[in-house]
């Protein structure tokens, strides 16, 4: 039985799901990661008050115990419950095949101006210096990557600008490119239309930490990291240049 073909709507609700889901892993990973630290920390410097402390001491003894207890149970539910949650996304699998980027480039482009771009009045500008020769990549989850990159940066402009989606040929796949005149406000402002998370875009808006981009981006950067390349993106600023990079190298 032939498959029915999706809707504009629900190519937009999985499109945002997905990139929900990712960001939800990419949030755990870093709660995973920040928690251990300070648990660490704790778990050691309690073996070193074990030193100190009388051993006669009862209730010093058992306040001790009760420390290096608590710090194994959080450690197990970051093991048992965070780490094993965000298993799907972790060790991403593709599925590579020959993929026409002229087609896959055109759809995308049109599911981001369905999505939002038409609704905000934002333009794309694209240009394809690829070539006729197809990419050796997963098609599905390179365009929800590529859409996903084209949304955030109309999610980040005024209306009536334009936003610039190019594409070229590296040694070794390919690299897309979307650049735009940055306006962050626009990312909270309810007078405008919206398609990404009300906490998604509220974090986006936030100052970024050196080598981070904003936790909406994880699906670009695990896509890019399955297909053996790298995603860029830098803190949009008021009124400046931005851009995001994402690079595929061909199977």
């Amino acid at each position: 039985m032939a498959s029915t073909p999706q809707t504009t709507d629900e190519r937009t609700a999985r499109l945002c799901a997905e990139t929900a889901l990712f960001m939800r892993d990419h949030v755990l990973s870093r709660v995973s990661h920040d928690l251990r630290s300070p648990l660490n920390a704790i778990h050691s410097w309690a073996y070193v008050l074990e030193r100190k402390i009388d051993g006669a001491d009862a209730a010093a003894q058992r306040a001790l115990g009760g420390i290096r207890t608590g710090v194994e149970q959080q450690v197990h539910l970051l093991e048992t419950l965070v780490d094993k949650t965000r298993a799907e996304t972790r060790k991403l699998r593709i599925e590579r095949a020959p993929v026409a980027l002229d087609g896959l480039i055109a759809q995308t482009v049109e599911d981001a101006r369905a999505s939002l771009a038409d609704a905000r009045g934002v333009s794309f500008a694209v240009r394809d210096d690829t070539g006729a020769a197809p990419l050796d990549a997963d098609a599905e989850r390179l365009g929800q990557a590529l859409w996903l990159m084209l949304v955030f940066a109309a999610e980040t402009s005024a209306p009536g600008t334009s936003v610039t989606f190019a594409a070229g040929a590296t040694p070794t796949g390919v690299q897309f490119e979307v650049t735009w005149r940055a306006t962050p406000q626009a990312l909270t402002d309810e007078a405008v239309a919206h398609v990404l998370e009300p906490f998604a875009r509220a974090q986006a808006g936030e100052p970024q930490e050196i080598g981070r981009h904003a936790w909406v981006l994880a699906l670009c950067q695990r896509v890019a990291e399955a297909h053996g390349g790298r995603f860029e993106s830098h803190a949009v600023a008021e009124g400046e240049e931005a851009s995001m990079v994402l690079g595929v190298v061909a199977g």
